[in-house]
């Protein structure tokens, strides 16, 4: 019996080798566009950033596209960018610091559509409206320092994105993202990225194209080396402390999940440090997404050769099919991804909520190995989701390690099990509840007797 490829297998057919890469590379050029797939323009200039063959760098989830504009606002001028509100599941403008550190996020449910425009975005709203215009002002100011991060922020509306000027040149930075776009649109979720609309200080309006010499948006990006990446010293450095509380440390068997915060407590779980009372979530840069909060697990296969976590699943919207309706759930987003190293920060491939089978008991299976030690049952029609370990395992020194990592994207104050709701890193597992993942090594041949797989013929 043939069996219809499903969205998981259609995404891992997609990974490409570097030679595939190449030659893609090269037949883009000789055609006369870009050797990097997927649509950009003068202001977003840098990117799309997703899973290869995507600009795969700072550990982008593989179900999303993520452009950046690098600009200055003239003295004396205003910017705002104008778009239309995209054909997916989330979209956010993001701006950020020279260390790669989030400053504002203003997320899609927060931008005010404009008069007589839907925003498909909210809970009950038409995600299939004509009408979907915003406008989005652009200002050189910090947000306030009290402003909440990651939770959904019911009944608020912004109409300006806080983007400082930082370094000598005054440069400034914001991230678009788009996830999850609907199934069949592009990767700008059929709404064309949004274009930047200047007014100088003599009065005169500058649109798209012609705003971005007076914005500067070519110049250099200034940034700090560790923004992007661990350097590799310091990498190496790590990974010489962590040697010595064991071989594979910080791999542990049962797996520890850390907290995402600052760059700090990222360095300390090789150091077996605690983070900092003080410290602050989703601040450890690799350019994070401030309405997620995430824990990751440093998993290597000396434990075993096949890696199995098993949680409960919280709810979210469904949207891929283009659903008519933005409902709401426990969570908008909530996906795992296999990660390289932090010395390269390569994403392997992610699973989210709408393509990871889930069980009648509302619980998920997820299982990591590299292609070759797939079990055979690790496929959707069998309830498990499979996501790959690379074969040169970090990309940098151990071919044995892969960093997993698990986003809640907006989660809300009913939903008490989010990592949003997690009271401090010493307490995961207790406020997750059901929710936290619980993993365990196995071997191919252990993990094919332990989840049994019939097909029910048709």
């Amino acid at each position: 019996m043939t069996l219809a490829p499903t969205l998981l297998q259609t995404a891992q057919a997609q990974i490409m080798s570097p030679d595939k890469m190449m030659g893609d590379a090269l037949a883009s050029v000789a055609a006369g566009k870009d050797p990097i797939p997927g649509p950009r323009s003068c202001f977003w200039l840098r990117g799309p950033a997703s899973a290869d063959p995507y600009i795969n760098i700072a550990y982008p989830d593989a179900a999303t596209f993520y452009w950046a504009a690098v600009f200055t606002t003239p003295p004396g001028a205003k910017l705002r960018i104008e778009g239309q509100f995209a054909h997916a599941r989330y979209i956010s403008f993001i701006s950020y610091d020279q260390a790669g550190r989030p400053i504002e996020s203003v997320a899609d449910y927060l931008i005010k559509p404009k008069a007589g425009s839907t925003n498909p975005f909210l809970s009950g709203a038409d995600r299939n409206a004509k009408q979907r215009d915003y406008t989005l002002g652009v200002v050189d100011s910090q947000p306030d320092p009290k402003q909440k991060t990651g939770m959904n922020l019911v009944g608020e509306q912004r109409d300006v994105i806080n983007t400082p000027k930082y370094g000598p040149p005054g440069q400034q930075v914001i991230l678009y993202r788009i996830y999850a776009a609907d199934k069949g649109s592009d990767e700008t979720g059929n709404a064309g990225l949004p274009i930047p609309v200047l007014t100088l200080a003599d009065g005169k309006v500058l649109r798209g194209a012609d705003a971005c010499p007076s914005l500067k948006t070519r110049q250099p990006l200034l940034l700090d080396p560790a923004a992007m990446a661990v350097p590799m010293p310091m990498y190496q450095n790590m990974l010489k402390e962590a040697a010595k509380f064991g071989p594979t440390f910080p791999a542990m068997n049962p797996p520890e999940w850390h907290m995402q915060m600052d760059r700090e407590a990222l360095y300390g779980i090789y150091l077996n440090k605690a983070p900092s009372m003080e410290a602050r979530r989703s601040e450890g840069g690799f350019y994070p997404n401030l309405d997620n909060q995430y824990i990751r697990a440093i998993v290597n296969r000396k434990h075993g050769k096949v890696f199995m976590v098993r949680a409960k699943a919280p709810t979210t919207p469904h949207t891929l099919k283009g659903d008519a309706t933005m409902d709401s759930g426990d969570l908008r987003y909530w996906s795992y991804c296999s990660n390289q190293g932090f010395a390269n920060t390569r994403v392997n491939a992610c699973v989210h909520d709408e393509n990871v089978p889930t069980g009648p008991d509302g619980f998920y299976t997820i299982v990591l190995s590299r292609k070759a030690d797939r079990p055979r049952n690790a496929i959707a029609q069998c309830g498990v989701a499979w996501l790959p370990m690379a074969d040169d395992g970090d990309g940098a020194v151990d071919d044995d390690v892969t960093v997993l990592q698990l986003r809640h994207m907006l989660g809300t104050s009913a939903f008490s099990n989010s990592i949003q709701g997690i009271e401090k890193p010493s307490t995961v597992e207790k406020d997750m509840g059901a929710y936290y993942p619980r993993g365990r090594y196995m071997t191919v041949n252990q993990f094919e007797t332990a989840v049994p797989c019939q097909i029910e013929k048709r």
